[in-house]
This record gives structure tokens, C-alpha cells and sequence, in this order.
């Protein structure tokens, strides 16, 4: 199992104390490190179906209906546009094998925490404690939950604002997080049938594109696939843009790996819904881009914005239609929320387990309702300010932004460190039921080093900056700059506060009443 490594002292648990297993520990599952993780069979609520849709919900949230028009006015052609998807999609499938390699390396719930912490172990707790600023400062779920608010305005025929988006918002994010946290089991069934919904609606959207290939329109057929590659653009800054799109539209193949404590026979079914979800979602993606050439002309994908499978269905389906499809994109970005939130609260969970925040027992727990309530809170605060404090304009895009960026800073460790076990695996016994395989892995860490190096690509024009006034790069450098703040966190609690004040930090497990081990951190007077 995972390299256990965290730290917590103001916590008082009262859990049964379980001896380490450095040799005064009997029972449980011990890792190569030599650490004790226990779980309860009554926890194992994930079965395949609900695997496959944690996967395809939170792949598949707004984009595949908005960002098609900025990635073909990016690359300026279909053919190019559509090679860029391709591109992508092999990028998703490599990380979906270095995540499935780990995952059943590894199966147990936190995804990353346990990857990272079982490679980097020297200084000890370092590693965690970056990636405690990674999980603990973003708030994900708050940008789809903005996007629900637009679309059922929108819907609703009432104009957008500021605050009414943002309050439909507010109620979207609530909800999912009441959801989750009062029943595990009504989250997965309502995300299993949101997951249906939007898969009913790439169904519908595809079979049109197929009848509009065959001149089924309300408009002129446009001949998009003549000449395919006619507008090919030449810009650097374009190209490397929409593929970064593209890629970030794939993102979520490692939803799984999160509740892997939770799952029905975990490495049978991450084994089984990683490359189901991925495959699935990959062929929708593309005959959903194939849909929307077949039916709207190159003008208007290009202008069409945010709003591009709005213009879809209003010339297949008709005008009356596009009020239907903004009551399906709110569906879905509800879905997404729903899975971002199930498994970043478990990621907040999993800290408190480890011992890494403060107060962790509380963080820890799954009372009242069995199931992770503190930490899925954690989640929602910190997206509703992310939400509502910011202004219109930059400052929101600008915070936006800075949720994305970091997961490719954490991805070119982790497939960094997949590397490092390929080249040392008998010193870390490691022996995985599924493979990645060498080049695989070394493609992924090539194409997350792509990730975290191209948005420093400076804008061949004012007009392509993301920002109106703020510096383009902004966003990563903050990024960067949460992540250190965990590093920050690990120097004062982890070097500076015991040798100021004499003590050494010693880790305790313990058993808690819900059957779950945990660390509990001590300080022990040096001699």
C-alpha cells in the first residue's frame, strides 16, 4: 500500500492505538514502507457502473459543448482542429495507464497523496505537505458551478448577471455537496443518471451530425470537410493553445483513483472503468466534433463561443431548441460538479487521515452520516469564495485559471516518479498488477512538462492574451506559489517548530470507530 508520511499535533483522538509496524505492530495492511492501513468492508459502496461514471463525469462537463470553437479558431482549420483532438485523446490514454498503474499499485483512496508519498519519501513529509497546498487552497467545483448558474439562466430566458449566475451557482455547489455528504449512496445513483443524461445528449448530438452529413438542416449545407486543411494557421501561440485545450478537456481519467478505499474489488474495477470511461468519452468527443462541422459553418463556430452546441441544435433541431440544450449543458455541468466535489472532498478526507492537517480527526471523520461531511465542506468553502469574492473581469478568469494549472506541476511528478520505479523497482518491491510500460510513462511526463511550460508561450498578439490588463503568465506563477505554500507549511511544523521548542515528531495509527486507521502525530521531548 501507500507510503504513509503526514503530520498533525494539536489532534486528540480517542480511536484504539494501533502499534507501528516497524515490528510492535500485528494486523492490517502493511506497506513498503512499513506503515498500517485498515478500512471497513461497509465503506465499499463503488461498484463498476459508479467507477465508470465517476470517470465520465468529471471528463465530461461543459467543454465538449463550448471549447470545439476556440480550439478550431485556434488552429484555423477543421483538419488541424480535428488532429489536435487525436493528439489529445493519446495524451489522456497514457495518463489514464500511469493512474491505473498506481491506482493498482496503490488502491486505496487519495490518488496522488499515496503515489507521490510512496516515491518521494526523503525529507519526510515534504512531498505531502506540497501537495496539501495543491488539494486544500482550490477550489474546483466553483467553475462549473458558475457555468450551471449561466445555462439555466439562459434556459429560464432571464438576463445573466453577476450575482444571479453566481447564486445559481451557489445553490448548485450546495446541493452537491449536501448530496454527497448526507447519503454516499443517492450521490453515486443521482451522478450514475446525470452520467446517462450526458450521454443521451452526445447520442443526440452525434446521430444529428450524422443526418446533417446527409443534408438534414434547417440551413445551407456548409461543406466543411471540403478542403479540410484550407486556414491551417501558422501561429505557435495558437496551436500550442488549443492543444492545451484539448488536453484539459480530457482531464478527470483519474477520478477513480480517489475512492479506491470505497470500491467493490478496487483493482478489478479501476482495471475495468479507467479504460472504459476513457474510450467512451474519447469516441464521443470526436464524432461530437465531426457533428458539429457537419452542421455549423466555419463563420459561425468560429464566433459562436461558449454557445457553439446552442448553434448546433438551432440548425438541426430549430430555434425552439436551444433553450432545451441549455437545460442539458446545466445537467451536465452538474454531473461534473458532483464528481469533482465526491472525490476532492475524499482528497481533504485522506489528509486528515494521514495526519496532515491541523485538527485532522476532524477532517478525518465520516460521522454524522457516513460519509467524508468535513472534508466535502472543506471543498465547498473554499469553491463558494473562489465563487463570490472576486469581481467580474480578470480577476474571476484570473482565479479560474489558477485552480487548473498546478494538476500539471503534480502530473510531471507523478509520471516522474513512475520513471524512478521502473529504474528502481526491487528496492521499492514494485510489482503492480497492470503497467504503464516505460515509453508510455516518459510520453506522459513529456506532455505535462508541455502542459506546465505553454502557457509561458507569449500571445503572437494583445488580443490573444487570456487577461485584458493582467500579465498572461500570472496565473501559473500563482500556481507555482500555492504549491510552495505547503512547502512552507511543512518547514514550520515539520523542521522549525520542533527544534525550536525540543520535541520530535513521532506517528501513531490508530483504529477509529468507523474501522478506518489513521496517523496521529505526537511530540516527544527530545533527551
Amino acid at each position: 500500500m501507500s507510503y504513509n508520511s503526514n503530520t498533525s499535533y494539536d489532534d486528540h483522538d480517542h480511536g484504539e492505538k494501533i502499534p507501528n509496524a516497524s515490528g510492535t505492530t500485528p494486523g492490517g495492511i502493511i506497506d513498503d514502507a512499513g506503515d498500517v492501513y485498515e478500512t471497513s468492508d461497509a465503506r465499499r459502496q463503488l461498484g463498476l457502473t459508479s467507477a465508470i461514471f465517476l470517470i465520465f463525469n468529471r471528463m465530461i462537463g461543459t467543454g465538449i459543448f463550448a471549447t470545439p470553437s476556440a480550439i478550431f479558431s485556434l488552429s484555423g482549420s477543421v483538419g488541424l482542429a480535428l488532429f489536435i483532438w487525436v493528439a489529445g485523446m493519446l495524451i489522456a490514454v497514457a495518463g489514464m495507464l500511469v493512474y491505473l498503474e498506481f491506482g493498482t499499485g496503490l488502491p486505496r483512496n487519495g490518488g496522488e497523496k499515496n503515489y507521490l508519498e510512496f516515491v518521494y519519501r526523503k525529507p519526510r513529509f515534504l512531498v505531502t505537505g506540497f501537495y496539501t497546498g495543491y488539494v486544500v487552497l482550490l477550489g474546483w467545483a466553483g467553475s462549473n458551478s458558475v457555468v450551471f448558474g449561466e445555462y439555466i439562466l439562459h434556459a429560464a430566458q432571464v438576463e445573466v448577471t453577476r450575482w444571479n449566475q453566481r447564486g445559481v451557482g451557489l445553490a448548485c455547489i450546495t446541493a452537491a455537496f449536501l448530496i454527497h455528504g448526507l447519503s454516499v449512496k443517492w450521490g453515486l445513483r443521482l451522478q450514475n443518471f446525470l452520467g446517462t443524461i450526458k450521454l443521451l445528449i452526445l447520442l443526440l448530438i452525434i446521430f444529428a451530425g450524422f443526418a446533417a452529413l446527409g443534408g438534414a438542416l434547417k440551413i445551407e449545407k456548409p461543406h466543411n470537410f471540403d478542403n479540410a486543411f484550407a486556414g491551417t494557421t501558422g501561429s505557435a501561440y495558437g496551436v500550442v493553445t488549443a492543444l492545451y485545450n484539448v488536453i484539459w478537456s480530457y482531464i478527470g481519467y483519474s477520478n477513480a483513483n480517489y475512492a479506491m478505499s470505497e470500491m467493490k474489488n478496487p483493482v478489478r474495477t479501476l482495471k475495468i472503468a479507467a479504460p472504459t470511461a476513457i474510450a467512451i468519452v474519447g469516441v464521443l468527443y470526436m464524432l461530437a466534433n465531426i457533428a458539429y462541422f457537419a452542421a455549423v459553418p466555419k463563420e459561425e463556430i468560429a464566433s459562436s463561443g461558449r454557445i457553439l452546441a446552442a448553434s448546433f441544435f438551432r440548425n438541426v433541431f430549430g430555434p425552439s431548441a436551444e433553450r432545451a440544450l441549455s437545460v442539458f449543458v446545466a445537467l451536465s455541468a452538474f454531473g461534473n460538479v458532483l464528481s469533482v466535489i465526491f472525490s476532492q472532498g475524499r482528497l481533504v478526507q485522506e489528509l486528515g487521515r494521514e495526519g496532515i492537517l491541523p485538527f485532522s480527526s476532524l477532517w478525518a471523520s465520516n460521522k454524522p452520516f457516513n460519509a467524508p461531511f468535513m472534508g466535502l465542506f472543506e471543498h465547498w468553502l473554499v469553491s463558494v469564495i473562489i465563487m463570490l469574492a472576486p469581481p467580474p473581469g480578470d480577476a474571476y478568469n484570473f482565479i479560474l485559471n489558477v485552480i487548473s494549472y498546478p494538476l500539471s506541476i503534480v502530473n510531471i511528478f507523478v509520471s516522474a516518479g513512475l520513471v524512478w520505479l521502473y529504474l528502481h523497482r526491487e528496492q521499492y518491491n514494485w510489482h503492480p498488477p497492470t503497467r504503464a510500460t516505460l515509453p508510455v510513462t516518459i510520453f506522459f511526463l513529456l506532455s505535462n512538462i508541455y502542459l506546465a511550460v505553454a502557457p509561458y508561450v507569449p500571445p503572437d498578439t494583445p488580443d490573444q492574451n487570456v487577461y485584458e490588463s493582467l500579465p498572461y503568465w500570472l496565473h501559473c506563477v500563482v500556481g507555482l506559489a500555492i504549491i510552495a505554500a505547503g512547502g512552507v507549511y511543512w518547514v514550520i511544523w515539520a523542521q522549525v517548530l520542533p527544534r525550536v521548542r525540543g520535541y520530535r515528531l513521532e506517528k501513531h495509527v490508530v483504529r477509529g470507530e468507523d474501522g478506518w486507521t489513521r496517523n496521529r502525530f505526537v511530540h516527544v521531548k527530545r533527551q
